[in-house]
């Protein structure tokens, strides 16, 4: 069902949390929650609303596990409150990157160690039940879903899936990690002498390629810049061999969006142009995938 801005607003100032009157106003940016900035007695939080969402396979007591461990970890703010449907945060007075800010050289040297450490040292901090995020998996459940729902784009659905299977086979055996899976400029914060991580929503074990791929392709970076950022992550030389798995995680991951945002033109309610967005991904997916086959 949805629910209009002044239902959540409502749902939100009726937290038990709260020892005083709130005023708050929403946080542009997402397109899959719906975010406010809250003040209370002069200090300032975000409430982060939303409930799971099945057809992304989002589930909040996953995103609640994530985020609790990323903040003991040191990546991201603390989490002071949470009930379902609704996650208060400690609210960080930092603005989010670009992804012309998130291209630079030395931005990228900022980066790595926060993506390392995200791979590395959550897993120290996590409880309870978490997820495995296999994005070949992910993209099964979505043509699946996407073909039973009818989408406008079942006839791109069988040559995507054959495609997809082509670079699953190619990315083959993979180490472990905690990724957070989500790597979209926006989810970085800057503030000044540290970068944030937020946004755990998609969050869950997997390859260390995907949110590598998914870093440089969600910002557009060069070959070049890619091979630096690859050979920097694992401190050593790039392969032949490292780079076809990358380039097949990255295609990977940006097929991934694509479909993403396919059900989300089914399914979602947030305000935004979804069938763009899912433009935009398909043909750069395409390019991709176009490139990943000459190698």
């Amino acid at each position: 069902m949805t629910s209009s801005r002044g239902e959540i607003e409502a749902r939100i100032a009726a937290l038990d949390y709260w020892d005083g009157a709130v005023e708050m106003e929403p946080l542009g940016g997402g397109i899959t929650n719906h975010n406010f900035l809250v003040s209370c007695n002069g200090r300032r939080y975000v409430a982060r609303i939303g409930d799971d969402i099945p057809e992304h396979l989002v589930l909040r007591s996953n995103e609640l596990a994530a985020s609790r461990a990323a903040a003991d970890a040191g990546l991201s703010p603390a989490v002071l409150h949470a009930e379902p449907g609704i996650l208060v945060l400690d609210y960080i007075d930092a603005p989010p990157l670009s992804p012309e800010q998130v291209r630079e050289p030395e931005m990228v040297a900022r980066i790595l160690p926060l993506i390392r450490k995200c791979h590395r040292e959550v897993p120290n901090h996590l409880r309870g039940p978490v997820v495995m995020f296999w994005v070949f998996h992910v993209m099964r459940d979505y043509t699946s879903r996407l073909l039973e729902e009818g989408s406008r784009h079942a006839a791109r659905l069988t040559e995507l899936k054959r495609q997809a299977a082509v670079l699953e086979e190619a990315v083959g055996p993979i180490e472990v990690v905690f990724g957070h899976n989500d790597l979209l400029a926006a989810n970085f914060l800057d503030a000044g002498d540290r970068l944030w991580l937020i946004d755990w929503d998609y969050a869950g074990f997997n390859s260390p390629l995907f949110d590598l791929g998914g870093v440089a392709s969600n910002n557009e970076f060069t070959e070049a810049a890619e091979r630096d950022m690859l050979e920097s992550y694992f401190e050593t030389p790039l392969t032949d061999a490292l780079w076809r798995r990358y380039a097949a995680m990255k295609c990977a991951s940006l097929l991934r969006e694509t479909e993403w945002s396919m059900i989300s033109e089914i399914h979602s309610e947030v305000e935004f142009d979804y069938a763009a967005y899912t433009a935009e991904n398909l043909a750069r997916y395409e390019r991709a995938f176009a490139d990943f086959k000459t190698l």
